[in-house]
């Protein structure tokens, strides 16, 4: 009897803030927000869970300060 291969998942945090997961499939890895602000990203295909995590970065980078949480005090 042969074994289904395991998923892979992985959770994309950035800045104290939990962007989403992506989860591999055939093609690479989808990305699924879990946050508002990466709504842009939900369904994006990427090669790698790396480039998925790059590229949430960069949009986070790419967001304008005025949407921006505020940072935490103490932080």
């Amino acid at each position: 009897m042969s074994q289904a291969p395991m998923s892979q998942a992985y959770i994309i945090e950035v800045s104290d803030r939990t962007a989403g997961i992506v989860v591999g499939d055939s093609s690479g890895f989808c990305f699924f927000s879990s946050d508002r602000a990466f709504d842009g990203l939900d369904g994006g295909h990427f090669g790698s869970a790396r480039a998925a995590e790059r590229a949430v970065r960069a949009h986070l980078q790419r967001r304008p300060a005025s949407s921006r949480p505020a940072p935490r005090a103490g932080s």
